[in-house]
């Protein structure tokens, strides 16, 4: 049997060890295809006789596929003279061992079974596939020893292979790895340059594009540039909350029944510079009461609220206002005053000037995160201008979190002791331009 040291990165060492399904999910540049395609040449020369299948979702031509990445392994390797035979729709291996290429949106339940025998199956671009797709994959490729593979870069958490390993429901038999382009120790310049540019150009995708994330930026996103800023120099972590200090509650108001606003609220501690957001809460249609219950069972009893100018006004169905309800419960109540005309980007411009001093609980805030990136801007698809936020899921989260980002614009005034709009200082001599 020949010998083939393939090198590794690091992050990819877990699965190199015998698993039922093997996963690797990330941004580009992280070397996932790369390893897979590695280990199932390795895979071949180490088991004559073995059967794999590449699988993407939909796949028109072989240009589509992995071959050609296959191809170049075994000539780096330099296999070609131990029995790796390269042919126009597939690949034989050593031991009358093959390696095929298909998409399943080609296959029924019952063609599906000619892969009955086959021991390794591994999915590229696992986002796009269907829950269909994987249902029909999973029994099919079950000869003893067998794997399923999986490379993705994530699109949405509702992803059938999002759902099938990266969920609490995930079988016990997976090893599942996040890679990235900083997981890469091969990564080359030009890639790297391209990744640089993109988080200049490209703020609104780099996340996905990059990092792994899923698609939470729309095009025209406000606030994707400050939040990639914020991962990046890990400020979007676990956080705890500091017990001796205040925590403040910001509101964006909904209202009850089915159809209507989402009611929102940003848990925050202001601590020196830094702006500390503990936790978000999100619900719809739901009473007073239970927004009350929520930062009661959460510890929140003696957090003080801010609520928007309209927290005066009487609730719709049950005609009491949020200001009494809050301040029978108990609560110290600030009512912010009303913007008027340019409230919407006032509050837009606000977040984006303190996200720099901003640290963030990853998990309690993941919601409250996602409306942040989304939050975008309408445009007139036909004259190509913008028409203000668009008002859709995100923009409850986005407005209370503007109403927390004035505060702490508000709270730094007062703490340095800087007018709100300080006078032009006077200039002797010539003309300032000069």
């Amino acid at each position: 049997m020949s010998t083939l040291q393939i090198p590794t990165a690091k992050v990819f060492e877990r699965l190199l060890q015998p698993s039922r399904y093997k996963g690797a999910w990330g941004g580009r540049g992280s070397g996932k295809s790369h390893f897979f395609a590695g280990l199932m040449v390795e895979d071949h020369l180490r088991s004559p006789g073995l059967r794999s299948v590449c699988i993407r979702e939909v796949q028109k031509t072989l240009k589509e596929s992995a071959k050609r990445l296959l191809e170049d392994k075994i000539q780096s390797f330099g296999l070609g003279n131990l029995g790796f035979r390269v042919l126009h729709d597939r690949i034989e291996t050593p031991g009358g061992g093959v390696i095929i290429f298909m998409g399943m949106t080609d296959h029924t339940a019952e063609s599906i079974k000619s892969l009955e025998g086959f021991d390794r199956a591994w999915v590229e671009e696992a986002q796009t596939l269907s829950k269909r797709s994987l249902q029909l994959l999973r029994p099919t490729i079950r000869a003893s020893g067998s794997e399923i593979w999986f490379s993705w870069n994530p699109s949405r958490k509702t992803d059938a292979v999002d759902q099938f390993l990266r969920s609490l429901k995930s079988p016990g038999t997976a090893l599942v790895v996040k890679s990235n382009w900083n997981d890469n120790p091969w990564l080359p310049k030009e890639l790297n340059d391209e990744r640089l540019s993109d988080l200049d150009q490209y703020p609104d995708s780099y996340d996905h594009v990059w990092e792994g994330g899923y698609v939470t930026a729309q095009d025209g996103a406000y606030f994707a540039k400050v939040i990639n800023q914020a991962k990046a120099e890990n400020r979007i972590s676990r956080l705890p909350r500091d017990p001796l200090m205040t925590c403040y509650a910001f509101f964006d108001i909904g209202g009850t029944g089915a159809k209507a606003d989402a009611v929102s609220i940003w848990m925050a501690q202001f601590i020196g510079k830094e702006i500390r957001v503990i936790d978000y809460y999100e619900a719809v249609g739901q009473e007073l009461s239970e927004h009350v219950h929520w930062l009661r069972e959460n510890d929140y009893s003696k957090a003080e609220i801010y609520l928007p100018h309209d927290g005066v006004k009487h609730d719709s169905v049950f005609r009491v206002t949020y200001e009494s309800e809050l301040k029978k419960a108990g609560f110290k109540v600030r009512i912010m005053p009303n913007a008027g005309v340019g409230a919407a980007t006032q509050r837009i411009e606000a977040v984006r000037r303190v996200f720099s001093r901003v640290w963030m609980d990853s998990e309690r805030c993941e919601a409250g995160l996602d409306a942040l990136g989304w939050y975008h801007e309408k445009r007139d698809p036909t004259r190509d201008i913008g028409l203000g936020p668009n008002h859709d899921w995100s923009s409850h989260g986005a407005d209370a979190f503007g109403a927390l980002a004035l505060e702490a614009e508000k709270l730094s005034r007062k703490r340095t002791g800087a007018a709100s709009n300080p006078k032009p200082r006077p200039v002797s001599g010539g003309w300032m331009g000069a």
